[in-house]
């Protein structure tokens, strides 16, 4: 894989990580702090799996399994909370 392009992820995911840091001090409303901080995360996760796992290149098995689990796990802490 591209250098540059692994770099490019890597500052996307630095700055993911600033805004949330900068949402969760700076947004007045707790459930919606909340919910765009997973959603933050989520982008996170995949840019991690994706291009640092390589799991771009997996089965689509995987690939489905991972995005289910997301989206079943940020519902369930979204609606707990």
């Amino acid at each position: 894989m591209e250098k540059s392009l692994l770099v490019k992820v890597w500052v996307l995911l630095v700055l993911l990580t600033i805004s949330s840091a900068l949402v969760g001090n700076n947004f007045p409303h707790y459930r919606y702090i909340i919910a765009i901080i997973i959603g933050l995360t989520l982008v996170k996760f995949l840019g991690i799996s994706f291009f640092f796992m390589e799991l771009r290149k997996a089965h689509a098995f995987w690939k489905t399994i991972i995005i289910l689990y997301l989206f079943i796990f940020s519902t369930i802490a979204i609606l707990i909370f």
